[in-house]
């Protein structure tokens, strides 16, 4: 993920913290709005989701708007520090104590008392994160699981065979190898064999560090673990991508711009399912696999996007109806058009909607991948924890640096963010 930058006015959120509970829903039509990180096709559909709740509450209207990811929060922040705020808005997983710890959500867990057995469908691993001590103060919309995704025609043209549910990173390091091609012989790399984003943690360096036995962090959140054991031995491995030729270096990445996988510059990535549309768009013929198991098995990440309320919503009964409807299977049915990301409900994620999109691709790679997936960190502090890791690291990565050392000073840096939360 991209750095954020909380431009939160603390006066403005003490003074929605100091609202109360649930206020009562306005009398006769009320309009709410939804705010929302996407891309712009996106809003077509939940627009569908929209009419479809407009068709059962009459009363409610749900004014939808959609910013790509910089913007949204840009805007967020504006909006709130303004004492505006969306009754309704996305929350990215690991972000969410940082919001909560600052008194601008709305605690859900009254409206979830009151409808009793509302999250018994859901994927339990996507409700921890939401999950404070005095209940939900946001929901998940949607999740994410990371899997391996490789073009089918580059494969072929070099005559790899396809990755399996076998594969270990050894595999993947030795067919990138064969799959990064000079094809002119100019020292300069036409197709790189793999490539994928290791600033933050959720498309590879977390899945690394699981699969190689080591942790991440604490579980009370006060020491940084990327270092120790197994996990050091995660980043080596990672290292070697770079090292080997077979990854562009992240300013090398840079300059190509945006997603090499998506560009065809480069044979496998490692992303998720967000990533479908546009590379169906792109016209890739490519289909995905696992991710590759380490020395202490096979791991991936599981993140979501969530639904919350603002504290001060002036309409929170109106807003928590549409969250409802959109959780439930009429809405999550709808959102799987998107094509963007995995149903929270299993009864639709296990359904033809979400199963039997358009296109051949093997959709329950996605849904198996839960099995062996540990929950992306949610903690505070973890937009500055990310930068320091994801910045520190990066003249590594760039053959500016040594690991070890450079890992050393980058730990100690990251937990002084922690000790400062």
């Amino acid at each position: 993920m991209k750095k954020l930058m909380f431009v939160l006015v603390i006066a403005s959120l003490m003074l929605a913290a100091c609202g109360g509970g649930a206020k009562p829903a306005a009398e006769g039509p009320v309009e709410i709005t939804f705010t929302m990180w996407g891309a712009p096709e996106e809003l077509t559909v939940w627009q569908a989701v929209v009419d479809d709740f407009h068709k059962t509450n009459p009363n409610i209207t749900v004014k939808v708007d959609v910013s790509d990811w910089d913007s949204y929060w840009t805007k967020l922040n504006t909006l709130i520090a303004g004492g505006t705020p969306p009754d309704v808005f996305a929350m990215d997983a690991p972000l969410f104590l940082d919001w909560q710890s600052r008194g601008a959500l709305l605690n859900l867990q009254p409206y979830i008392d009151k409808t009793p057995g509302f999250l018994d469908g859901f994927y339990p691993q996507t409700l921890t994160a939401y999950k404070t001590a005095d209940g939900y103060y946001g929901l998940p919309r949607d999740f994410q699981t990371i899997v391996l995704f490789y073009n089918k025609d580059m494969f072929d043209a070099a005559g790899v065979k396809y990755p399996t549910a076998d594969w270990t990173y050894d595999d993947l390091l030795a067919a990138a190898k064969q799959l990064t091609l000079d094809t002119n012989n100019d020292g300069k790399i036409e197709q790189y064999g793999f490539w994928s984003d290791t600033w933050d943690m959720e498309l590879l360096w977390s899945e690394a560090i699981w699969a190689y036995g080591g942790e991440i962090i604490s579980a009370d959140h006060t020491k940084t673990l990327i270092g120790e054991g197994g996990a050091r031995d995660a980043w080596k491995y990672i290292d070697s991508l770079y090292k080997e030729g077979v990854m562009p270096t992240p300013t090398a990445a840079g300059e190509f711009g945006g997603d090499l996988f998506q560009s065809k510059m480069a044979a496998m990535t490692t992303i998720g399912h967000w990533a479908v549309p546009g590379y169906v768009q792109a016209g890739i013929n490519f289909n995905v696999a696992p991710m590759p198991k380490g020395p202490k098995g096979q791991a991936t990440s599981v993140n979501s996007a969530g639904f919350v309320v603002a504290k001060d919503s002036k309409n929170p009964d109106a807003a928590f109806e549409f969250i409802k409807f959109a959780l439930s299977e009429a809405g999550q049915k709808r959102l799987a058009e998107l094509g963007f990301a995995i149903p929270v409900l299993k009864s639709v994620a296990e359904s033809d909607a979400y199963l039997k999109q358009p296109g051949d691709l093997d959709q329950r790679i996605f849904l198996d991948s839960v099995a062996f997936a540990h929950m992306k960190p949610v903690f505070k502090g973890y937009e500055e924890w990310a930068g320091v890791v994801g910045d520190g690291l990066t003249p590594v990565f760039d053959g500016e640096a040594e690991l070890d050392p450079t890992l050393d000073e980058v730990i100690v840096a990251a937990d002084e963010v922690l000790a400062s939360q």
